[in-house]
């Protein structure tokens, strides 16, 4: 017994928060082992010992009552402390030294309940979201979806630190894609999906990939219309997110909550969407091309316009409009950084205060500030962060070819763009692709 307890604990004694607490219950000595962070211990061990004075009471089999208030009985000295680790409570008995009893505790309250969304909004729909607990995270699923077909699986991933991992999706989707999935998460099982780039290597994606194979929610709704369309949703313990895969390029301008509108609504909000992830691609690279390379397409009128808005401006065009972009994004970057009590402050002076004394100065022209300023709005309309930032980064390169060959460079990086699209897989799912419909959970 002593051996045994010795190589549990070898690991675990040098840390404050651990505990080993020596009880005699009548001519049995129990040990009970945990850790004090992750459990409410008197409580715990008062509410123990409570049942079992009750049970003995009826039953003098003290060994077997034991033995079946626990959640499981381990003989391996790895999975004893991985449970202590998660917040178990350990039970050692002085005759049966080769087995312990693992006990769920009374859990200290580490988790944020249940609240708001704070990074996706919602007009007329629910208002709940996914917090930092997988167990909260699949309630609210389950209580999204009550059906007997809903599927869900875990995972434990990570080597030295052990993550579990849900994945959920409906009995009747027998999509190729699933299998693959599972082999994945079972074959990797040593990687640790802490965040998006794990995941991706765990699920063999490319790691220069532009575009987030996954889409990350944190509204249950968005969760449950993925499922219902015969998409997996994977939950990862300690992310307030949903991850639903296969990606699917409608996701960039397509959400569930969108249908809470009367029809004609519903298709001209998302037209507005992908009418301004367009603006946001093409708008800047035109109006570099149309300043410095095809300034014959303009009317006159206009073209006039335009170089007298330039007047006094020391820059080419791309030059000009890529110092201009530069600081919008250094702007968005330390909006989303500073709390949100200096954050709005830090907006206000760089769009208008810098933006003002820029084009008083003669660095930039008044036009280039309108400019950007509604591709700016029109970025913020495409759904999802992941999404967003990857337009943000093909503007860059529409841009470029701008300034070296025109309009043409426009027509060839909107090409390359749709192509890059095109290109992409997720789990062996074109990336665009729309197949998926309400109903596909009952085919394979």
């Amino acid at each position: 017994m002593e051996g045994t307890l010795q190589e549990i604990t070898s690991g675990l004694k040098n840390n404050d928060d651990f505990f080993e607490i020596y009880q005699d219950f009548g001519k049995e000595k129990l040990i009970f082992l945990g850790l004090n962070s992750l459990m409410d211990v008197p409580k715990t061990l008062f509410s123990l010992k409570e049942r079992l004075n009750y049970e003995t009471r009826m039953d003098n089999q003290f060994t077997s009552i034991l033995f079946g208030l626990g959640e499981n009985i381990i003989q391996d000295k790895k999975a004893i402390i991985s449970s202590i680790l998660e917040g178990k409570l350990v039970i050692l008995l002085h005759n049966y030294h080769d087995r312990a009893i693992v006990v769920n505790p009374f859990s200290k309250m580490l988790s944020r309940s249940i609240e708001a969304p704070t990074n996706e909004n919602t007009l007329q729909g629910g208002l709940s979201s996914f917090n930092e607990d997988l167990d909260t995270n699949l309630g609210i699923i389950r209580k999204q979806i009550v059906s007997e077909n809903l599927l869900i699986k875990a995972f434990t991933l990570g080597n030295e630190q052990s993550r579990k991992v849900s994945l959920i999706y409906f009995e009747g989707s027998n999509k190729p894609y699933l299998k693959t999935l599972e082999k994945r998460l079972k074959e990797n099982i040593g990687i640790d999906p802490k965040n998006l780039q794990n995941l991706n290597r765990l699920m063999g994606i490319p790691r220069w990939s532009l575009v987030s194979h996954f889409t990350t929610t944190e509204l249950p709704q968005e969760a449950n219309n993925a499922l219902e369309r015969g998409r997996a949703v994977l939950f990862i313990d300690r992310l307030p997110y949903a991850f639903i895969t296969p990606g699917r390029l409608e996701d960039m301008f397509f959400i569930e909550n969108d249908e809470n509108f009367p029809y004609p609504i519903m298709i001209a909000i998302r037209f507005l969407r992908i009418a301004a992830t367009l603006l946001t691609l093409i708008i800047p690279g035109l109006y570099v091309a149309l300043v410095s390379v095809n300034p014959e397409v303009l009317r006159i009128e206009l073209a006039l316009s335009l170089a007298e808005s330039r007047d006094g401006v020391p820059y080419p065009a791309l030059v000009e409009t890529l110092l201009m972009l530069i600081t919008l994004e250094l702007i968005i970057e330390a909006s989303v950084r500073l709390p949100k009590s200096i954050g709005p402050t830090i907006t206000m002076v760089g769009g208008i205060i810098l933006g003002q004394a820029a084009v008083e100065a003669k660095l930039v022209s008044n036009l280039l500030i309108i400019i950007l300023a509604a591709t700016t709005i029109a970025n913020s309309t495409i759904i999802g962060v992941q999404h967003s930032t990857s337009i943000r980064l093909f503007k860059y390169l529409i841009l470029v070819l701008a300034s070296f060959i025109g309009v043409l460079g426009i027509l060839v990086g909107v090409f390359f763009v749709c192509s890059y699209y095109a290109s992409i897989t997720t789990l062996g799912v074109p990336f665009i692709n729309f197949n998926f419909s309400k109903g596909d959970i009952k085919g394979g």
